[in-house]
């Protein structure tokens, strides 16, 4: 799904969660953000990514189910 907000389109994807956590790299990845693990780890480094509204800068941060991710100012992750 693809929102306009403030000007910008963002793109809106739900995650479903089937395990306890994920990674915050994996996501990024499992999602096809990215092409490899490494450019996945330099986002988040980087400090592309927030996380429920504060900047993520852990790679191997445990995202869980209702967590929100912003991925640059153009991908915003629901976690179900």
């Amino acid at each position: 799904m693809i929102i306009n907000r403030d000007k910008k389109e963002v793109r809106m994807i739900q995650f479903e969660l089937k395990d306890e956590y994920i990674e915050l790299f994996k996501l990024i990845k499992v999602l096809d953000l990215v092409d490899t693990g490494a450019q996945a780890k330099m986002i988040v480094s980087d400090g592309y990514v927030e996380r429920n509204g504060e900047k993520e800068l852990r790679k191997r941060a445990k995202i869980i189910k209702g967590d929100r991710l912003l991925v640059g100012d153009d991908v915003e992750i629901e976690v179900l």
